[in-house]
């Protein structure tokens, strides 16, 4: 008879319940770590995940990872501490917030308060807590749930004002009007590592055109362009309403070619670059017979040209040209920054390896643009507004409407029946189109207007990749937003060489990816335009002539004590049981210049990536407590997040260690973590992305209970390298 107990069926799961309750009752984790005290220590950061949303399959990967690189160290000796955290601001939840109100941001403040909008935003934040702790322990991952960091509580906010506080004192934070990535959708700019999320670039297909722009001929100095055209491409014809000036390389050699117009069969001028001409024109149409006549039969598809002068492009620079698409909004006296308009500039950027090497300008919608024109004393006209849409007056009451999306993604299915009816009873009644059977895009509109009234010289669709939201999926457009950045550029060559002492896995990560990342990295855009956030902490007069960053709740009590002493802040108190570091609350509080004037806050959140990046320090209040705990626990020997985080928490992690060791270089070493894995994503069997909307997504709470924890764990670190994707 055996000594042992045996079974005749081994039921993993039921084991693992009871390991679990063993676990949970004798408090092995919490012993893991106390009788450790004194022990050599492994520091390690668990990246918050945010509880609005349901932890997938994904996440049994990431946390299985974790769990074996503090195990092992765990069993080698040492003390490793391992704080949960929440990541509770942002985006995601604003989102999940308004679609369970049927609301949408133009709501808030109006059908809802932003007081009553941002305690519904604290609730749903949490919505999944009891899931996620669950989870966790069905999986067997040790991580301290007790304690959590919660990235909306006023401790973590107040040091997130703190280290803004000390960037802003070394010259990192500055406000500036600059073209930045923005989603209507979302309502609010983007920061460019959010843009270069993985899978937001997508391919699309687009209406594009190569417009006609003609050249006037009062003042023209050069005679044989009268009458004649310059050719520019666009793969956004809704920018061309915003049209102030083309943009032509100084270098460049530009032809100007006579021809026939493929749409209205009439004989034309076309200014392009010579480099281009085998783009737009067949080689067995040019003419080089003694009479030069042009010609074209309905039956034949090559149009005849031939070239009549040639230039530099210096030479052509200063002549004007009649505006393309006037209307009703887009007239002179409707310029910003500037009173020229519709003159033909240089630039540096352009180049003869696409399109016509003649750049339309919309200063309003590229950043190229918006530095050129500004150079050159061009004016802009923004004819979008922030929700995506044409201002009212970009209409002819027949190709365009007014006050309409300029991208067909941005309607829903009801808005684009509604406004596919309105087309087909105008298009048709005009007679422009005999029977439209679909809705019709303002990219397709714009091109069927500039066809016929002779400005069009050829349209196409193209393939392109395009930027995308994160967040929505809707496409994101360039958009002059006034914010405040963080100026990462003056540290980059920094950020490149500490970069070189983290131990990266895989290596090729951290020197392709990430480091190419660093090398070209812009300055960081802080401000965000929404609700649930960390606020800036910037108070400034209306004038924007005097300001103060705000580095405690000590110092904004100091500072608001002193406005109430002026006359300010009269009916309200910022004890700590009314204190709220959000809005609607931080914007009551008027604060008083030196000079004694009045200051009220920026509207603007932070950067929700900020929250995250701030983590080791934040997590544990510093510098306002626990100081000896942070610098035991900075920098982190350990970290793992998926290789989406190449350009998020790692990022930002980085890039805020390295700014703090410019400010005090004693207690901030330039790192945030020393050792850094980077897994793969997890796939279904057929390597696709999972997704509940494509029935191919993985549930946990099914897996787990069906197959135990240790054989899915097992399973997922032996099929591949964690920094290889996992068909699952």
């Amino acid at each position: 008879m055996s000594k042992y107990p045996s079974t005749t069926q081994l039921n993993i799961p039921e084991i693992e319940k009871e390991i679990l309750k063993f676990w949970q009752e004798e408090k092995i984790f919490q012993r893991s770590i106390s009788e450790r005290e004194g022990a050599e220590s492994f520091v390690f950061y668990e990246g918050p995940p945010s509880a609005n949303g349901m932890p997938g399959i994904h996440h049994v990967m990431a946390r299985a990872i974790k769990d074996i690189f503090c195990r092992y160290q765990t069993m080698n000796g040492k003390q490793v501490h391992r704080k949960a955290g929440w990541d509770t601001h942002g985006l995601p939840v604003e989102l999940s917030v308004e679609k369970s109100l049927g609301i949408t941001k133009e709501d808030i403040g109006k059908k809802i308060t932003v007081e009553e909008y941002n305690q519904k935003c604290r609730e749903e934040v949490m919505k999944y807590t009891d899931k996620w702790e669950a989870v966790t322990q069905m999986m067997g991952y040790w991580v301290d749930m007790s304690d959590p960091y919660i990235t909306y509580k006023n401790e973590y906010i107040e040091s997130l004002w703190w280290i803004l506080k000390q960037l802003y004192s070394k010259g990192f934070l500055y406000k500036g009007l600059t073209i930045q990535p923005y989603s209507p959708a979302a309502g609010t700019g983007l920061s460019s590592h959010e843009l270069n999320q993985p899978g937001c670039y997508r391919d699309v297909k687009d209406t594009t055109a190569v417009a006609m722009f003609a050249i006037k001929n009062e003042e023209l100095r050069i005679a044989a362009l009268e009458g004649a055209y310059f050719l520019a491409w666009t793969t956004t014809p809704w920018t061309l309403p915003s049209n102030t000036a083309l943009a032509l390389g100084e270098k460049i050699d530009y032809v100007l070619v006579e021809t026939i117009n493929q749409y209205s069969h009439e004989k034309i001028k076309v200014v392009l670059a010579k480099p281009l001409i085998s783009k737009h024109f067949k080689a067995e149409g040019e003419i080089i017979s003694k009479d030069g006549q042009l010609s074209i039969s309905t039956d034949s598809k090559i149009i005849p040209w031939k070239i009549i002068a040639e230039f530099k492009g210096k030479e052509l620079e200063g002549i004007r040209y009649e505006q393309l698409l006037p209307c009703e909004a887009n007239t002179k006296a409707n310029l910003d920054g500037a009173n020229d308009a519709w003159r033909v500039i240089c630039g540096d950027f352009v180049t003869t390896e696409d399109g016509t090497g003649i750049v339309h300008i919309a200063p309003s919608f590229g950043a190229d643009d918006f530095r050129v024109a500004k150079q050159n004393g061009i004016g802009a006209l923004t004819m979008v507004d922030k929700r995506g849409k044409f201002l009212a007056g970009v209409k002819d009451d027949v190709y365009l409407f007014g006050e309409e999306y300029i991208k067909e993604a941005y309607l829903t299915e009801d808005e684009k029946k509604t406004e596919f009816e309105k087309q087909k009873q105008i298009l048709e009644t005009a007679g422009k189109v005999k029977e439209l059977k679909s809705y019709l895009s303002v990219d397709t509109r714009i091109v069927l207007k500039l066809q016929e009234e002779g400005k069009l010289f050829k349209k196409e669709n193209y393939e392109h990749s395009y930027p995308h939201c994160w967040r929505t999926d809707k496409p994101v457009i360039y958009y002059p937003l006034d914010s405040w950045f963080i100026a990462v550029t003056k540290v980059k060559e920094k950020m490149v060489a500490m970069n070189k002492t983290i131990n990266w896995k895989p290596e090729a990560t951290g020197t392709g990816r990430f480091g190419n990342w660093l090398e070209n990295a812009n300055d960081w855009n802080l401000s965000r335009s929404r609700f649930w956030g960390t606020p800036l902490p910037i108070w400034r007069t209306e004038d924007g002539t005097e300001e103060i960053v705000i580095g405690s709740i000590e110092e904004l009590r100091t500072e608001f004590e002193k406005a109430k002493q002026q006359g300010f802040n009269a009916d309200f108190g910022i004890s700590d049981a009314e204190l709220d570091l959000h809005k609607p609350f931080v914007d009551k509080i008027t604060l008083v210049s030196v000079s004694g004037k009045p200051m009220k806050r920026e509207a603007d959140l932070i950067d929700v990536w900020f929250d995250s990046g701030a983590m080791p320090l934040a997590q544990w209040h510093y510098p306002f407590e626990n100081k000896e705990i942070f610098a035991k626990n900075y920098p982190a020997d350990f970290i793992a997040e998926g290789v989406d985080q190449t350009r998020g928490w790692f990022y930002t992690l980085h890039a805020i260690a390295v700014m703090l060791n410019e400010i005090d270089p004693e207690k901030f070493p330039g790192v945030a973590y020393k050792n850094v894995i980077s897994n793969g994503l997890v796939l279904d069997k057929n390597g696709e992305k999972m997704s509940k909307r494509l029935g191919n997504a993985v549930d946990p709470f099914e897996a787990i209970p069906k197959y135990g924890a240790d054989a899915i764990r097992w399973y997922m670190v032996e099929n591949a390298n964690p920094w290889d994707n996992l068909k699952f």
